[in-house]
């Protein structure tokens, strides 16, 4: 079973993620910035992961992570299964330099409007040691989780997810397959309550849902309600459908069977609805519904006739 999770990790697809974690996090001023993912930098395969270009250069970006960026921004991002090494670095300048050359004309884009990041969830200690003892530069750390790289003509900074503030930078520090974090697990559900129309936050809540459910499902009652008033609206949608069914059986039944009817078949919906969406075992959410114990047996059956009927 573990192994199974491991390989559904595994096959989670951080990048893309990324791409839309990353505008989640700077989209107060999103206006002020235009978004490119895997920019090409020529007809080969190299690319950078994101590209971000300030659409007026004169205007200072505030949101912490986006404070040392210029006109053209080059972010390197590093999955959770993955780390960031020396060769990374000297990969992603050399990306910044192709990207500054591989223009029309001379000097199209001055060095002075680059800038380049590197994201990991860990930090990156043999690469910054290198940095320093190699390269001769210092490193600065004027905040939780963000180290400014100090000595080069190109504003150089690394991004350490796990160490971000969450109050600061919940959506990119939620961006983990290790969200252990209760304070921050509440802090997100309550945040994407009033996003879920957005398909950035979705996009990444799906992501952060399935890299983490398990921690997430076991955070106890707090973090079980918040999950309960996240899918409200499955919810609700799940019990209409069943009072439609019963309605309908109602008419040939009689309605008070076709009412008992339409409210075993909306509880059961609800049930499967919580099993898929959140990966919860069958006891899980029954608990989670609140289904009286002397009710239990005849959900189980009923789902039971339902796979059966499958096979």
């Amino acid at each position: 079973m573990e192994e199974k999770r491991q390989e559904e990790v595994d096959l989670i697809q951080w990048h893309p993620t990324f791409f839309a974690d990353v505008q989640v996090e700077l989209r107060k001023e999103s206006e002020k910035l235009s978004f490119q993912s895997e920019y090409q930098l020529s007809k080969k395969p190299m690319e950078i992961d994101v590209l971000i270009i300030k659409k007026k250069t004169e205007e200072p970006i505030e949101k912490n992570i986006g404070r040392i960026f210029r006109k053209y921004n080059i972010v390197e991002y590093k999955s959770p299964t993955d780390y960031l090494g020396i060769d990374d670095f000297y990969k992603v300048y050399g990306y910044a330099c192709f990207y500054k050359a591989d223009t029309g004309q001379e000097n199209e884009i001055p060095v002075e409007e680059l800038t380049i990041t590197f994201v990991s969830t860990g930090y990156p200690r043999k690469m910054l040691c290198h940095l320093e003892k190699e390269r001769g530069y210092t490193i600065e750390n004027p905040e939780e989780g963000i180290y400014y790289v100090i000595g080069d003509k190109i504003p150089i900074q690394v991004i350490v997810i796990s160490r971000l503030n969450p109050k600061k930078n919940l959506w990119l520090y939620s961006l983990t397959n290790k969200l252990e974090n209760k304070e921050a697990i509440k802090m997100l559900l309550e945040d994407y309550k009033g996003k879920r129309s957005d398909n950035l936050y979705t996009a990444v809540m799906q992501v952060v849902m399935k890299a983490n459910g398990e921690r997430m499902k076991g955070e106890g009652s707090m973090v079980c309600e918040a999950l309960m008033e996240l899918m409200k609206d499955e919810l609700e949608a799940s019990k209409e459908e069943g009072k439609v069914l019963g309605q309908k059986l109602g008419e040939e039944l009689g309605k008070e069977l076709g009412k008992e009817i339409g409210q075993e078949s909306a509880q059961l919906s609800a049930v499967k609805s919580l099993m898929k969406t959140l990966k919860l075992t069958l006891v899980q959410a029954m608990d989670a519904l609140e289904i009286p114990e002397n009710q239990r047996v005849k959900y189980m059956e009923l789902l039971e006739n339902e796979v059966d009927m499958v096979r």
